[in-house]
């Protein structure tokens, strides 16, 4: 089979799907992934096809559009206002351009973003759709929904409420604009009010969920067609080697703690490496500041603290203490694959959920909100991360049980279970 996959966003965003579609190609199909144009060296070295799709997400996290919308929080409607600033102005070219990335595909597979253009080319083409997803929408009783998450017992039916507003409130604010690419680029009739979400929710489509079962469990309400594999984890090429000075440092005292904010930029991010500096040295330990998009500066730090931009975290992270970060899926998962406890700073979207998740599985202490963080509370979440036993002896037993999991090859596996009905392979 001829399968395209098709997501956009940071590298978290990427790197599943390569990992997914090597796992694919590996049993015999031919894998296209459509990204940004950055991933190309990613994706080619991999040895997958690629088609680029416009948009520089680090460029847009850089705007003045781009900052707001990492400012709105826990703000779900905010949320979804600066993610419509964001795509709108690109949402045609996208389209055309994932069109011509599935012109010959016999299936598509989407992540979450990808979904708001391929279930419009699977519907036009007439090809079976994936979804493949790194966080849950599908709606239970069991949890809230992640990016309406509140630190609230909800109860199990305002749980499963949560994740049907949360379908309408990504929705709604999109309908128009998808209309008229629809109409007026696709050729199919508009959709109606209640949308792509009911679909959804009503199981129309097979969804693999890249996320480990041991961190979030798969509620027993949902249908065959719903799978939760464990994530998709890329191992880092065999080419990369580490920087000589980095393994010094981290040879020369003990553990230190990684900090690093991924994609997330910060209004002064002088300001923040300030913060992060203070609170290191009031929880009295070595640091390794990863740089990321922006979010800490590449400013002078003392012995005890080493900078870099990035390196993979397979590789970084079993030979730190504990892992700083903002609760993204993929951070969140490498860190726990690690073993090691984490301290979770969330921004937006998804991260206060899985901020959440990993401090009731005893992996991590209370998240630490972004607007609420200071130095004092930022070390005293350090000083618990690494000298509480049990909070890493928890961290220990949850890194093996992830380890074990192969999320990939499962999701292939499911794959192939619906390919069989769907595309009669």
């Amino acid at each position: 089979m001829r399968v395209t996959i098709l997501t956009f966003g940071s590298l978290g965003d990427v790197q599943p799907y390569v990992a997914l579609g090597l796992g694919l190609q590996a049993t015999g199909h031919a894998v296209r992934l459509a990204t940004h144009a950055p991933f190309e060296t990613l994706v080619r070295s991999r040895g997958l096809d690629f088609f680029p799709v416009d948009g520089n997400p680090r460029g847009i996290l850089e705007t003045d559009a781009g900052s707001r919308w990492l400012d709105t929080g826990r703000n779900p409607l905010g949320f979804v206002r600066g993610l419509l600033q964001v795509i709108e102005p690109l949402m045609v070219t996208v389209m055309q351009q994932c069109m011509r990335a599935c012109q010959d595909a016999d299936a598509i597979l989407v992540s979450l973003l990808g979904f708001y253009a391929g279930y419009h080319i699977a519907e036009r083409m007439k090809v079976p759709l994936f979804l493949a997803y790194y966080l849950p929408v599908s709606p239970t009783r069991a949890f809230p929904s992640t990016v309406l998450w509140f630190d609230l017992p909800l109860g199990g039916p305002l749980n499963r409420f949560s994740h049907y507003l949360a379908g309408q409130l990504f929705w709604h604010p999109l309908r128009a604009p998808l209309n008229r690419v629809r109409q007026e680029l696709l050729d199919l009739p508009p959709l109606p009010f209640w949308g792509i979400a009911r679909e959804i929710f009503e199981e129309r489509w097979p969804i693999l969920y890249g996320y480990s079962p041991t961190v979030l469990p798969r509620p027993a309400e949902w249908g065959p067609r719903i799978h939760v594999t464990g994530y998709w984890f890329l191992d880092r090429s065999d080419e990369w080697q580490p920087p000589a000075d980095l393994v010094d440092f981290l040879q020369a005292g003990p553990p230190p703690v990684s900090i690093g904010f991924g994609s997330m930029n910060t209004r002064d991010p002088e300001a923040t490496t300030s913060l992060v500096l203070e609170a290191v040295a009031r929880a009295r330990q070595r640091a390794v500041l990863l740089t990321g998009w922006g979010g800490l500066t590449q400013a002078d730090l003392p012995d005890e603290v080493f900078k870099i931009e990035a390196v993979p975290h397979d590789w970084l992270f079993p030979q730190v203490a504990a892992v700083v970060h903002h609760g993204g899926a993929g951070t969140t998962a490498a860190a726990l694959w690690a073993g090691v406890p984490s301290v979770i700073i969330p921004f937006f979207a998804d991260q206060p959920f899985w901020g959440w998740r990993v401090c009731k599985l005893g992996a991590a202490p209370r998240p630490i909100p972004r607007r609420r963080l200071t130095a004092r509370r930022l070390a005293d979440a350090i000083q618990a991360a690494v000298g509480d036993r049990d909070m890493r002896r928890r961290s220990a037993l949850l890194g093996e049980r992830i380890r074990s999991e192969h999320g990939v090859a499962r999701a292939v596996e499911a794959f192939h279970q619906h390919a069989a009905a769907l595309c009669g392979v």
